[in-house]
């Protein structure tokens, strides 16, 4: 039966795997030979696309989708809890490296984490996020709340009301966006 999509995600973070860009010479090979028009993707945190073999193997798929999930350093570290030294200036920064052929995965969510407020939704973190992403000038954005339990208590799933509103800003700065 034919299939449309391979695509790499997960529990876990995929191009962290010492063979990734192995994985992908395989994946492509395979696909090419068996199913040539399906597409592959891979499903990323964007903290290892600094590594020039990860960058390189992503450039040489069809669907690149990273996360991007705050517009500011203290709730990108909030949220995402990166690796030390890895910064949203960084992150940001290797995301313009595409030149727009990506896609910009966003979970917006609020509540308390370790005592600490997490929420990308107020209108400062909107604001930044959203100057990052002309930046990055992605091909565009996908944005989402909590769906299921998550492992740490007390964050909040954003209503389908507050992530129209999200569209609705992304739609008047010319950013194509999908909600979840």
């Amino acid at each position: 039966q034919p299939i449309d999509h391979i695509t790499f995600a997960g529990n876990g973070e995929p191009t962290l795997h010492p063979q990734f860009e192995e994985i992908i010479d395989t994946t492509i090979g395979l696909r090419n030979k068996l199913y040539p028009n399906a597409r592959i993707a891979v499903l990323s945190n964007a903290t290892c696309i600094n590594n020039p073999t990860v960058f390189y193997a992503l450039k040489r798929i069809d669907d690149r989708i990273l996360k991007l999930d705050a517009g500011t350093e203290k709730m990108f570290q909030l949220i995402d809890i990166p690796d030390k030294g890895i910064t949203l200036a960084q992150v940001t920064a290797d995301l313009k490296k595409f030149n727009g052929d990506v896609i910009i995965q966003t979970l917006f969510l609020r509540g308390v984490f370790k005592n600490e407020i997490i929420d990308n939704t107020t209108e400062e973190e909107q604001t930044a996020w959203i100057e990052r992403l002309h930046s990055i000038q992605p091909k565009k954005v996908m944005i989402y709340s909590i769906d299921r339990e998550t492992p740490a208590e007390n964050l909040e799933k954003i209503t389908k009301y507050e992530l129209e509103i999200i569209v609705e800003k992304l739609r008047q700065n010319n950013i194509f966006v999908e909600c979840y």
